[in-house]
């Protein structure tokens, strides 16, 4: 990933915005949600290249510990400066504990809805037109299955089972995708 410029904004994309989202949320600044980002960025453009993946971790729990280490040093950095009147409400409450699992929970959740598109991605492929359609039908738009039987032409039975059949590959993918991960992490170079 080092080398790999794509790579980079993509990551950026999917977890730098919410680390910058998420302390904006919370009170800081814009160029200070920006700094902390970029920290937690620079830090793991630096590891990239001697980065030695244990295959018994995953890979958010990395990312959290570099998240955590970035944030505890800027709340440490932002003590030593003098505040203005008024301004240190919305720090205390960055400084609490649940706040921060709150940006870890967030990162998180980011992480697995980057794993089902790409297991959802892969999936559709793998079918027909007609059992995505159902499983979109039923498990996504959460429409009644006698209607989604007449609208697709399909047995009801038939329809339940496609569902079922799709859910089952995309939590096999899903999988796959996270044993990948623990095995090579995203941030080895090639």
């Amino acid at each position: 990933m080092a080398g790999d410029p794509a790579a980079w904004t993509e990551f950026f994309e999917t977890y730098g915005l919410h680390v910058i989202r998420w302390c904006r949320q919370h009170g800081l600044q814009k160029a200070d949600a920006q700094d902390v980002s970029q920290d937690v960025l620079l830090r793991l453009w630096r590891h990239a290249a001697n980065f030695e993946y244990d295959p018994a971790l995953k890979f958010r729990r990395y990312l959290r510990a570099v998240v955590s280490s970035a944030l505890s040093e800027w709340y440490q950095d932002y003590q030593s400066r003098e505040v203005a009147p008024g301004g240190t409400a919305n720090v205390n409450r960055l400084l609490e504990l649940p706040v921060r699992e709150a940006l870890i929970a967030r990162l998180e959740r980011a992480y697995d809805m980057e794993l089902l598109e790409l297991a959802k991605g892969e999936v559709r492929q793998r079918v027909l037109p007609r059992t995505w359609q159902a499983f979109e039908l039923l498990a996504v738009d959460r429409r009644p299955g006698t209607e989604v039987a007449q609208l697709l032409e399909m047995n009801i039975a038939t329809v339940y089972t496609a569902r079922l059949n799709v859910q089952r590959m995309i939590q096999d993918v899903v999988s796959r995708l996270e044993n990948e991960d623990a095995v090579a992490s995203p941030l080895k170079t090639q």
